[in-house]
């Protein structure tokens, strides 16, 4: 993937780019939501998607690939994502926060969004592969 020093580049720790669409996640672990003692680990995930093309999209689905520290995969699709199947037009951005527990303290996950045209194109836009990871607590003597 290139980038363009000249434009503004996306917020995120994780960016891919699919027919100059662009989504950008940061993953965050939410201590106070999670129980590691009953095997529980929860993590919030912020995704931007910005529309680099020339075309009006709407994303139509999403497809999640979720692999927890044992190596165990959830698959997850669904239609849009929050709610809602958002309509960019070219230069226009969405954002939203969405949120993942794990039997385990780190994992993995992929996916990618399927994406329509105005015209009636579809296509699938990358969701790039992020770290989920607790931070490990460590015990004094």
């Amino acid at each position: 993937m290139k980038t363009d020093p000249h434009q503004p580049q996306p917020e995120g720790d994780y960016t891919a780019t699919t027919r100059h669409i662009t989504v950008s996640v940061t993953p965050v672990y939410l201590e106070h939501q999670s129980m590691p003692e009953a095997g529980r680990w929860v993590f919030a995930y912020k995704v931007a998607i910005e529309n680099g093309s020339r075309d009006t999209v709407q994303l139509r689905s999403r497809y999640w690939h979720i692999t927890d520290g044992n190596g165990h995969v959830e698959e997850v699709r669904g239609p849009g994502v929050v709610g809602e199947e958002p309509v960019l037009s070219p230069g226009d951005s969405f954002s939203y926060t969405s949120g993942c527990p794990l039997p385990t303290p780190s994992g993995i996950m992929r996916g990618h969004y399927v994406m329509e045209t105005a015209g009636g194109r579809i296509f699938e836009v990358e969701i790039p592969a992020f770290s989920l990871d607790a931070p490990e607590k460590r015990l004094l003597n």
